[in-house]
């Protein structure tokens, strides 16, 4: 699981954006496939998920370092 954080950490935010959007509609066309009875896409919806939430705590802690880095210059 560790690696999968460090590779998201790799990449530039421009990149995890695009990762982020191509990610929900994978989401969203495995839910309307589970919706109509085929049930395959649920591992991958989960795994899905648990990718796209890593990728969501590296912009965050891009966020917090922008903004620390920020109030240090501030003071």
């Amino acid at each position: 699981m560790k690696e999968n954080a460090d590779k998201a950490r790799a990449l530039d935010t421009a990149e995890i954006h695009k990762q982020l959007r191509e990610a929900q509609e994978q989401m969203f066309r495995l839910r309307f496939q589970m919706r109509l009875g085929q049930m395959d896409g649920l591992k991958k919806y989960r795994g899905l998920k648990k990718e796209r939430a890593r990728m969501l705590t590296v912009l965050r802690e891009r966020e917090g370092n922008a903004d620390a880095g920020a109030a240090r210059g501030k003071s």
